[in-house]
């Protein structure tokens, strides 16, 4: 328990400090913000401070939260210490820098920042890397509510072939493609913030009944937490045994530490902002709560793991239903459940609109009429649709969609962190660039060493993996401050 504690004082007061610090150095003023320069009552509106920081929340929270550090906490109680350390300097910095670079640029969407602050070929490859997470992430919140409510909900066996799985997933799916190309989402919109408010009135409960049922989480510096007590899968922790715990970790946890997806999500909120000086709130703390949210999720799979037999066979969507009805009983696991489904439903119905969008807009597809739009999103939907089936017919299919999902989300990361430090050149504040330069070189370490490695990648050998890995990390670090001083110079150049 004192590790768990220590991790939270970590992450909120860390958070409080470095926090700060990122809004010092990106100096937020009163200038209008493109709300009320742009205005046209649609998308550049201006809201109010706490509106924009609960959508962005609603927005950024699925199931990456919540089933990653449920996975993640197989490590052991490293797992308390390295996610709000890894949010702090990473994630939260991630989603505040991206967010207000956006903001500044007059509400500018992710991948126009990314390719007025890159080139004509990091741009298409970061328009690859988008197209392939917004799928994935389409498949994966399918995938995870649907089960999540056949098992869970339904008390169904949620098996391959059962019909009502198919049926739920077909529900989830119809709900998707409607959202994809109407505007449903403005209806469904009115209600985002009930769903909003049970994710963070479960987690909360959940956390306070961590300390009233005395779960047994067990300590970073005990033995209490080994590898032949069955609460480990062999899958994690052999990686750990055998010193390989810094790739597979980082890419398991996921959003829980650093979410490539977040940025296309900040950008959205920068354009109904009344003031720059609302961006620490709106884009960084949302990222910690997101941090405090992957933390109870973890001690409350680790309390679990230690109390019920059996609990860590049940895989990551079936120890989301325990959780819930061990810590907050029936009812109340039931409430809780329903705003586990329903999160990851609004966030993939955006993920999918922007997928649209975003190959609409690279292959210049017309999108004028229902009849276009719904043409593209067949197409989109035919992928989804295949992802889907194989990854539930396959019977390490779960585990290897996340895999997949978690390492594209990562390395998309990357591209906002060239951009953020490429700005930071053009903008006097090059002393600063250490900020995203040193988490981004560590996650090009963590996502290439990682599909090096893995056999859903290349399967090589790990040290020929590590050595990959450093040279791209290394790579990456100077090849972008290079980048980013060229550019500087070019710009003051050009007055």
């Amino acid at each position: 328990m004192t590790t768990f504690i220590i991790g939270l004082v970590v992450l909120f007061v860390g958070a409080a400090l470095y926090g700060k610090f990122c809004e010092k150095v990106f100096g937020p003023d009163d200038r209008k913000t493109p709300a009320y320069t742009k205005n046209d009552g649609v998308d550049y509106v201006p809201m109010k401070g706490w509106k924009n920081s609960l959508i962005n929340l609603l927005n950024i929270a699925g199931t990456g939260p919540i089933l990653g550090p449920i996975q993640g906490i197989l490590f052991g109680p490293i797992a308390f210490i390295t996610i709000p350390i890894g949010n702090i300097i990473g994630g939260a910095m991630h989603d505040y820098f991206s967010g207000m670079i956006c903001l500044r640029d007059g509400g500018s969407q992710m991948p126009d920042m990314v390719k007025k602050y890159t080139n004509k070929g990091v741009f298409t490859v970061y328009n690859v890397f988008l197209c392939v997470l917004l799928l994935l992430v389409g498949a994966v919140f399918i995938y995870t509510p649907g089960d999540i409510a056949a098992t869970q909900v339904f008390g169904l066996d949620g098996a391959v072939n059962n019909v009502w799985t198919w049926v739920i997933y077909g529900a989830i799916f119809v709900y998707y493609l409607v959202a994809t190309v109407f505007p449903i989402d403005k209806i469904i919109g009115r209600i985002y913030p009930i769903f909003g408010g049970i994710l963070l009135l479960s987690a909360i409960g959940i956390f306070i009944m961590i300390f009233v049922k005395g779960y047994p989480l067990v300590e970073i510096w005990n033995n209490t937490w080994n590898y032949d007590n069955g609460l480990i899968s062999v899958a994690y922790g052999d990686y750990f045994k055998t010193g390989h715990f810094l790739p597979i970790f980082f890419v398991t946890v996921a959003c829980g530490i650093l979410s490539g997806f977040h940025s296309t999500q900040t950008a959205i909120i920068s354009r109904t902002m009344k003031s720059e000086r609302q961006g620490r709130n709106t884009f960084y703390n949302m990222m910690i709560l997101e941090g405090f949210i992957a933390m109870v999720w973890a001690a409350g799979a680790m309390g679990v793991f230690n109390t019920i037999q059996g609990a860590a066979a049940t895989g990551a969507t079936g120890v989301v239903g325990i959780v819930c009805k061990d810590a907050l009983g029936t009812v109340g696991g039931i409430i809780a459940l329903l705003g586990v489904i329903i999160l990851p439903i609004t966030s993939g119905d955006t993920a999918l609109r922007a997928l649209r969008l975003t190959v609409s807009d690279s292959f210049h597809i017309k999108q004028d009429t229902n009849l276009k739009r719904l043409g593209l999103a067949s197409i989109i939907f035919a992928l989804v649709a295949a992802i889907l089936v194989w990854a539930k017919f396959s019977s390490e299919g779960f585990t290897m969609l996340w895999r997949y999902f978690a390492w594209a989300n990562q390395t998309l990361a990357l591209f906002a962190f060239i951009s953020i430090t490429v700005w930071m050149f053009e903008n006097g504040k090059a002393k600063w660039t250490w900020m995203p330069l040193i988490p981004g070189a560590f996650y090009a370490f963590i996502t290439v060493t990682y599909i090096m490695q893995n056999p859903i990648g290349f399967g090589l050998d790990w040290t020929v993996a590590y050595i990959i890995g450093i040279t791209c990390a290394v790579v990456y670090l100077v090849g972008t401050a290079i980048y980013g001083k060229n550019r500087a110079a070019r710009k003051l150049t050009l007055g």
